[in-house]
């Protein structure tokens, strides 16, 4: 039966729930069987070992809902569980028009900040279809459902919210394309990996506080980046080249980096590097995690030593959002479907350029600007924002 042929046709809700058991869904519907209702909807959720279990279905044949509803309170007594049935109309009213999901991560969650985002919700007339929880740790995050409101007046207004009480949020509209084959392309130094790679070399050197703070001064947005760039790479000049594998050697990849990457990749998605740092280390990474994708600047080395100097094409703020169209059209995914990852100015034109640009641990500047922000320090919650879930993430592994 449809749902308008269901739309003003008398109905019962029939609610169970108690302490959970193999073969409740089956024994309440073998249940029902008796009375030949059709089954119009059904919600199961179990939560620390309580179940709550709902069915709307059709109201029986004349003169026997007495009978049905005594039957399925006999049943549910016999198990030790509770149940409830209510006489209606039709179905669920309709869903609005605009419908978008909004994943909210918390360390924790808290009781208030779930109703500041709630009410929120509320406020742009968006009503809230269904939550669920997409995983515990290392964060709880959950999922609303939301209709009868534009993605992007939620997704502003949710912003401010989340800023406010000190949680993450990401707003995407619904539609299959969340389950579309992407393309996920990072930043690599604070995103991916926990250093900044000149620093690394700089510490070689032995000027690593002079290159630091102009990358800092560089990720601020205060400097002009490949002005900031030649003048870093040219305090290396005289290192010898056997730096370089010492240097590989010392990168940290951020906690959940690992699990991110090989998460998406089981999943197929397809998944890339771009950096302002250096393919001596970018191209050890992309072999190590099996990247798709890597692109960075090149150190010069002649006869054994970095000249000071790099070759090639500049990596920079507008080179990474030019390298993201360049994978986006390799991989053959539409550029609606791209995620970027990163967390300092150089990023901005690769977030902004992303269906879903995402500002990880970021500088104020890039948070205030990129879709969504995640300030957790791990990597692997970007998942949550895609819509998978931990179960799903564990079973990746165990594929």
């Amino acid at each position: 039966m449809s749902a308008s042929q269901t739309s003003d046709v008398p109905t019962l809700l029939v609610k169970i729930f108690g302490k959970d058991r193999p073969g409740i869904t089956a024994g309440l519907f073998d249940t029902l069987a008796a009375y030949s209702v059709d089954v119009v909807d059904i919600e199961q959720v179990v939560t620390r070992g309580r179940i709550v279990l709902c069915a709307l279905v059709t109201h029986p044949t004349a003169g026997t809902e007495g009978e049905l509803r005594a039957t399925v309170h006999s049943w549910a007594e016999s198990l030790k569980l509770q149940a409830e049935i209510l006489s209606g109309t039709g179905d669920n009213r309709p869903r609005g028009s605009g419908r978008s999901h909004v994943t909210v991560l918390g360390h924790p969650l808290t009781a208030e900040s779930t109703a500041a985002i709630a009410a929120r919700i509320t406020a742009t007339g968006g009503n809230i279809d269904r939550i669920f929880r997409l995983a515990k740790y290392p964060v709880t995050a959950v999922e609303f459902a939301v209709s009868g409101t534009g993605t992007e007046p939620l997704r502003t207004a949710l912003a401010t919210a989340a800023a406010q009480i000190g949680v993450d949020v990401a707003v995407v509209s619904a539609g299959l394309h969340r389950r579309a084959q992407r393309l996920v392309v990072m930043d690599v130094d604070s995103t991916l990996i926990q250093d900044e790679v000149i620093e690394l070399f700089a510490a070689h050197a032995g000027c690593e506080a002079e290159v630091a703070e102009v990358t800092e001064r560089a990720m601020r947005g205060e400097l002009d980046f490949e002005q900031s760039l030649h003048a870093r790479v040219a305090l290396l000049a005289g290192l010898d080249a056997s730096v370089v594998d010492k240097v590989r050697s010392e990168v940290r990849l951020t906690p959940g980096a690992r699990t991110l990457i090989r998460t998406l990749k089981r999943l197929g998605y397809q998944v890339g590097v771009v950096s302002g740092g250096f393919t001596q280390v970018t191209d050890d990474l992309r072999e190590r995690l099996g990247l798709d994708f890597a692109s960075a600047n090149t150190l010069e080395i002649v006869d054994g030593k970095l000249t000071g100097k790099v070759t090639g094409e500049i990596v920079d703020r507008a080179g990474k959002a030019r390298l993201l169209r360049r994978f986006a059209a390799e991989a053959g995914v539409p550029l609606a479907q791209t995620v970027a990852i990163g967390d300092g100015a150089n990023d901005l034109d690769m977030l902004n350029a992303a269906g879903l640009g995402v500002a990880f641990c970021a500088k104020p500047v890039v948070r205030q600007a990129a879709d969504t922000a995640v300030n957790v320090p791990f990597l692997d919650a970007v998942l949550y924002l895609l819509g998978i879930t931990r179960e799903e993430v564990e079973a990746a592994d165990l594929a």
